[in-house]
Formats: C-alpha cells, structure tokens, sequence
C-alpha cells in the first residue's frame, strides 16, 4: 500500500467529533404520551444535563466511521498492490567523450552525474525511472520506467564515449516518455547556448569545469611494401604546455623479430596542429599516447596493420590492339592494380571493348568523329578529379548510354550508368589521349573507384563521429559487430552507415565470416576542446511536478464506491431509529 498525498490522512481526524457525538448526551424535556405502546423501544433519558454514557447504536458509529475512513483514502490516493502509487522519473545523460574529462580532484564529470542522479531520484522519491543517453543514435540505458534502483545501477556501468552530437531530438524523445506536464533532467558538462533550443519541461544541469586539454585530432596509418606510415595530429586547446612527449610503440610484424618504440617531442602552435609522421618496417599495431592531461582517452590510439589493397583488373577478349596496349603499359607500372588471380572468383575490374558485358567498356563504334576541344566535364565527378583534357584529339562513335560525364557538343565521351558501368568512348588507334597525363590520371580514377566499391570497409581507420562507409554485395546477409554487441546491414553496393556511438574495434561479417575490420579511434576535436564547459542548473520553463503524485495515474475509484455504500447503509439504519 502508498500513498499519492499523504496529507490526506488528515481526513481522519473526524474521527474524534463524530465518536465523542455519539457518546455525549444531553437533557431531554419529559414527554406525556397516552400509552407506552406509542414508542417503539424504551429509551433510557438523562436525567440532568449533557454527560458522557454508553451509546447504543453501534451498527451506525461504524457505518459513518467507515465512510470518513473511505473519504480519507481517497483524498490520501491510496494504492494497493499493482496499482501501488508509481512516480516516474525521467533521466538524460549526455553521451560525449567529455564526459570522461577529469577535474582536479580526480572525479570525472561523470561520476558527478551519477551522484547527482541518485540525488535526484531520492528527492523526487521516484519509484520508478527511465535513463537515456543522448548521442547520434540516442539509446536506453535503463527502462523504460525501471526500478529505481536497477537504473541506478544501470547508470553506474554506463560510459559516456560518443562523438559530438545535438542533445535535442533525445530531450524530445524523453519528453515523450515522460508524458504531459512531467519534468525531465538533463545532465551534461557545459550551459545551453544562446542558439540551442531547450524544450520546455527539460531542467538542464551542467556539472562541467573549464580546462586546457593537449589530445590527437587525427592519426592515420597506411601500409605499403613493408612500410607503415603513420601520421599524427596532435593539437592544444586552451592554456598548457607549448611542448610534449608522443611515445609511439609499434609492435613486431609477421617479418620482424622485435618492436620499436619512439619518443617524439611535439611543439604544439597557439593555433591549429602540429603533424608528426613517422615511418616503420615490417610493424604490427601501433601504439601513440600522449602524457594524461584533463582527457586521457582523446590521447590514446592503436593503429593495426592497413595495407592498400590492389585491385585485381582483368581484360577481356575483343579489345583492340591499341587499346590492349594502351591498358599494359599503365598497369605494369601502376602500384594499385594486381594482375592473373582473381578477387573471390572473379576480377574486381574487367575491361573489354564497347558493348561488352564488363565494369569498363573501352572503344568506339562508327560512325567515328574526332574532336580537339573544346571539352565538358560533368561537375562533382570523382572519376574526372584532375583530368586535363587539353591538347587532346579524341576520336569517338556512337553514344555510349547512360549519364555523360565528359562531352564534346552533341558527342557523349565518357558515360556512367545507374550500376556504376564505365563507358569510355574513344578510339585510342586514331587518338592521343593515351600519349597525355590526363590517361594515367583517369585511369587511376577508375581504379580507385574499384577500390571504394570493393566488399568491406574502404577506410580502416576513423574518427570518432564519422560516418561509417561500407561495400556489401547482393545475395548475402551482414553484420556489424562492435562494442555495442552486433546489428544486421541491410542494403548492397556502397553504403554509409551511421557514425558509431563508442569507439573501439568494428567488424563486418558476410554469412558469420569475418569479412573485413576497421577501428574507430576516440577522436574528436570538438570533444577535446574543454574551454567552453562550466556548470550551471536552469529550471524547466514549463511544470515539471508530478500532478498529485501518481505518476500519471488516475485515483483509485473503489474508497469512494466504499463511502457511497456506507453512507447509503447508515441512512436505512438510521431510518428505522
């Protein structure tokens, strides 16, 4: 049994005029009747003035003793068993990185959360509570609507780790949850600003401290031939050092006996970043931290192994000599292409004349018309990146289908189709495109676009807060496999999934086999940047009580079914009397 207003209880004090009514008499002027027959039942009469004796209708006293005491319950809200008295409690926490951050006392600002939380629930004298984490992806850590001590400890293990994010869309979410004029507490380490809009039932507390912070912005490895290289960026927000140690320690590879470990001195400019690069033979994972400072986590990096894959191209029959010429030489000299074993069964990149059934068609069809210019290039075209096309002769035939992407008048040059499918309209026999820098660099275009389209993750490493880019493949069922536990892919060809809510090692897998891996590095600029934490508490614009206290709830109906049934027998014993 509880409560909704406790103060309702005090209804029973009626109690006390209503029992001492019943036992106090008073003198009653002699009445003559002509016959006793006349009353009903002898009654007892005081013979002096008011006094205190025995009552003798019971049956009454506790009829009407039973309707105050059903009137109290009902003002008091009583709930008994399931439909007990529940008061939720709606609780948001702020899932950025800076909430790690330290004060100088050792506390993290989120550890002052949880405190603070606990605070507040036992204050509310909250039943039950739904905690929720803001982030890109806003999730439930507790709820909804839990005991109040399983969200607590749901809050305890709880790692505030997220990329920089808007808090608003969660703060509406839990004003949902929360319902109609209910309050919902936001925790977090900075003040609103002036341009951020605060929903109104939303009481916003900031337990934040202003600090200096040194921390990587940016750490990128890329392997090639033996040799990794490792390139680091490593900036200072606020008052600190001019100048730090980066220990970077690369673990041996699978061609070395032992690691190596350096020590870097980093001067660090009033503005911007400083760059490190650094180079390693035959490493495995490499560590880099920095010394700890207000956020230690934006100071630590494992890079694992992330060589370049080449693409495996292949030609098809039907090219001319020319072309197959043209197409040798550019692949015996290029570093990204591999050639004779076929990627999974089959080339990644096939080339074969115009009308064949390959990735990239190379050749002309008659009616044939060179051009020397001038020429069009379709804008924000990654394959174009870079080609100049002047001094070129070009000699093309019929229009490819599909988008143009480099025309020439009417003539359709290059063209790429919905699926990706490359044409390349040209006859290198009558043109010098194949003798000009713009061949190589188209070439090395198309190559690279193979290689963004290949099955697994194109970057293997990213910061922390961008977007998520992977190539899945028809047919086939994926999965992403993290720190969060793992989530079904759904979609094929190149895809861009969510940023992921925590750092930490992502894996895709195709069927349950391990496809591909990349590691998502606890870097955020404007995570690390501390200056503009403080703390304050800004009450809710709107109510934010629990009306009456039920939590939502309507008042139970049966005290008062209870009081009309005991008034409604008090008057048929009263009645008789």
């Amino acid at each position: 049994m509880s409560f909704g207003l406790p103060w309702g209880l005090l209804a029973l004090g009626a109690l006390v005029p209503l029992v001492a009514a019943y036992f106090l008499r008073r003198r009653q002027k002699p009445v003559v009747v002509s016959a006793l027959f006349l009353w009903r039942t002898p009654r007892p009469r005081a013979e002096g003035g008011p006094r205190w004796e025995r009552f003798t209708r019971e049956a009454s006293l506790l009829l009407e003793v039973l309707a105050v005491l059903a009137a109290a319950l009902y003002l008091a809200d009583v709930r008994l068993g399931e439909t007990a008295r529940r008061r939720h409690l709606v609780l948001v926490v702020d899932g950025s990185l800076s909430m790690s951050a330290r004060s100088p006392d050792g506390k993290t600002v989120l550890e002052r959360v949880r405190m603070e939380a606990a605070k507040r629930v036992e204050d509310e004298r909250a039943t039950h509570v739904t905690v929720l984490a803001s982030g890109a992806s806003p999730h439930v850590v507790a709820g909804p609507e839990a005991d109040a001590s399983r969200a607590l400890g749901a809050l305890e293990s709880f790692e505030s780790r997220g990329p920089d994010h808007d808090v608003v869309p969660t703060l509406l979410w839990a004003q949902e949850l929360a319902g109609p004029g209910k309050r919902v507490h936001f925790f977090t380490d900075a003040p609103p600003t002036e341009d951020t809009v605060v929903p109104p039932a939303v009481r916003w507390t900031a337990l934040g401290r202003s600090q200096g912070n040194v921390a990587l912005v940016s750490a990128q490895r890329r392997d090639e031939g033996g040799r990794a290289t490792v390139t680091l960026r490593v900036a200072r927000f606020g008052a600190g050092a001019s100048e730090v140690e980066a220990r970077v320690r690369a673990a041996p590879g699978p061609g070395a006996r032992e690691g190596t470990e350096r020590v870097e001195r980093v001067a660090l400019p009033e503005e911007g970043a400083a760059t490190v690069r650094l180079t390693f033979r035959e490493a495995g994972d490499v560590e880099v931290s920095l010394p700890d400072d207000a956020l230690p986590e934006d100071g630590r990096v494992r890079l694992p192994p992330s060589p370049v894959m080449p693409v495996a191209v292949g030609l098809t029959e039907g090219l001319s000599p020319a072309s197959r010429q043209a197409l040798e030489r550019f692949l015996a000299v290029s570093p990204d292409v591999a050639r004779g074993t076929p990627v999974a069964g089959a080339p990644v990149l096939s080339v074969g004349p115009a009308r064949a059934e390959a990735r990239v068609t190379l050749g002309a069809e008659a009616p044939l018309r060179t051009f020397v210019g001038p020429f069009f290039t379709e804008k924000g075209s990654t394959l174009m990146d870079d080609v100049q096309l002047a001094g070129v002769r070009w000699t093309a035939g019929a229009n490819p289908p599909g988008r143009p992407l480099v025309t020439a008048g009417e003539a359709v040059l290059v063209s790429e189709e919905e699926g990706g499918r490359l044409h390349l309209n040209v006859d290198l026999a009558r043109s010098n495109l194949q003798r000009t820098t713009a061949w190589p660099v188209l070439l090395g275009n198309v190559v690279r676009e193979a290689r963004r389209l290949r099955e697994g993750f194109p970057r293997h490493q990213l910061n922390l807060g961008e977007a998520l880019p992977v190539v899945t493949e028809a047919g086939a069922r994926y999965a992403l496999s993290g720190p969060m536990g793992k989530k079904p892919v759904f979609g094929a060809g190149a895809l861009s999934l969510p940023p992921p809510t925590s750092p930490g090692h992502y894996v895709l897998e195709r069927d349950g086999t391990e496809v591909d891996a990349v590691e998502v590095l606890a870097l955020d600029a404007r995570e690390s940047d501390l200056r503009g934490r403080g703390s304050a508490d800004v009450p809710a614009k709107e109510a934010g009580e629990d009306v009456a206290g039920n939590g939502g709830q309507e008042r139970a109906r049966w005290p008062l079914v209870l009081l009309l049934a005991a008034l409604l027998a008090d008057f048929y014993v009263t009645r008789k009397v």
